[in-house]
């Protein structure tokens, strides 16, 4: 299935993929959008046009300045929407007519990417950050707890806690280096971070909630999920250090937190499900019926400063205990009611390899040993980190190729830059 939308070829937004995002123009206020292409095609203005007419939902819900309404519908709404845009943008279908032939409208609601600027695609109203990851949690206890090896929840139950949702923020917003309670010299002391880390990561974003005191049946959570973006979970590895005996995160990790701006939908990403790691949850609630429940997409990671651009790591959502469901069965299984627009994520998503590490603190034993990363054009040479340095931009980019070779999915940059402290 092609579109009759020129589509290059090594783009993220084919007509396979038709990922959600808000945006706004000079001329038009925020509002909800599909990528495809090198366009966004204006679901407001769509709705407006009573395009989806023949679709029994709440068309209102897509003119709103974010998500959350149109995500807490039905799923099979979800479904009849992506397929009519599907079928009113391809070449082949008797629906392309309905935006091809009609130049006037066509000129209305498809807006060249480059004149959009993106915004939170949803109102958080909590994130909650998990710790999933099986060779992250692994090089963790090898750092921080040498011989002591996994604690013993870690494969019964997804750990978890709750993160900042006001610091969580679109691609492109510059990361202000956080100062905090650091230990120097065997001093507890106030300073500017001095291991300042990225964290390569994986969220879902909730589309339709649960009533207090309720709880969502693992077989039925991804009804609960409305799609997933890339994460980066900026650290600051020395607050964090001093700050999280006995009790865990809390200035180490509030500070920011960078999302990519396009939410790809489950179906999109159903060609790429496989298999967990290693979890064989023994309480029936955690027990999944789909085995194949996460994806196998990989994550690749680079940094840019002023003497060039380099290869940092490439990692994989593959490489959890514990699916998006499972987290959220877990998640609710006192009654905690989730929201439109809640956000939940993997943690760090480390690899068996050096080379597929998620972050520095990993990649460098907290700093004793630097990280050298190649150059990704000639006559440039490698550098070396510890941990990051004002200046320093980390991209995460993940994109996986279609059913049949048709076309790609993707989720647009992930992208922010360390400045100095504000």
């Amino acid at each position: 299935m092609a579109s009759w939308i020129p589509i290059e070829d090594g783009s993220d937004f084919s007509l396979q993929n038709l990922p959600y995002g808000v945006f706004s123009t000079d001329d038009l206020d925020q509002r909800i959008g599909v990528a495809i292409g090198d366009y966004v095609l204006d679901l407001k203005a769509l709705a407006q046009e009573k395009v989806f007419a023949a679709i029994d939902f709440d068309s209102s819900t897509l003119e709103e300045p974010t998500i959350n309404a149109y995500a807490s519908l039905r799923k099979s709404v979800h479904h009849d929407v992506r397929k009519l845009m599907q079928d009113i943008l391809s070449e082949s279908t008797l629906l392309g007519p309905v935006l091809r032939d009609h130049r006037d409208r066509r000129d209305r609601v498809l807006v060249p990417l480059s004149r959009a600027k993106m915004h939170m695609p949803m109102h958080i109203g909590d994130y909650t950050d998990f710790f999933v990851g099986l060779y992250h949690a692994q090089n963790c206890c090898d750092i921080f707890r040498p011989g002591m090896g996994l604690p013993p929840n870690f494969s019964s139950l997804p750990v978890g806690y709750h993160g900042r949702a006001s610091s969580v923020v679109i691609s492109g917003t510059p990361v202000h280096r956080p100062r905090g309670q650091i230990v120097l010299n065997g001093i507890p002391t106030e300073s500017l971070c001095q291991k300042l880390d990225f964290e390569v990561e994986f969220a879902a974003f909730i589309g339709r909630g649960n009533k207090m005191g309720s709880r969502i049946d693992v077989n039925e959570a991804e009804d609960h999920i409305f799609g997933v973006v890339l994460m980066n979970d900026w650290s600051a590895r020395d607050i964090q250090q001093w700050e999280s005996t006995p009790l865990g995160p809390f200035n180490g990790k509030n500070f920011c937190t960078t999302i990519s701006p396009w939410i790809v939908t489950l179906e999109a990403l159903e060609p790429f499900r496989t298999t967990p790691l290693t979890a064989d949850p023994q309480l029936p609630y955690l027990n999944q019926d789909e085995k194949q429940s996460v994806y196998d997409i990989p994550i690749r990671v680079s940094l840019e400063n002023d003497s060039g651009t380099y290869s940092v790591t490439e990692c994989n959502t593959k490489h959890v205990v514990f699916s998006f469901a499972q987290m959220l069965a877990h998640h609710t299984v006192g009654g905690c009611p989730m929201r439109p627009g809640d956000l939940i994520a993997t943690g760090t998503l480390s690899g068996p390899t050096r080379g597929e590490l998620g972050c520095f603190l990993e990649a460098t034993r907290n700093g004793i040993d630097p990280y050298e990363m190649k150059a990704q054009f000639s006559g440039k040479q490698n550098i070396s980190r510890a941990f990051l340095e004002d200046g320093d931009t980390i991209e995460f980019k993940a994109q996986v190729q279609g059913k049949s070779g048709l076309g790609h999915v993707g989720f647009g940059a992930c992208k922010g830059k360390i400045v100095a402290s504000a």
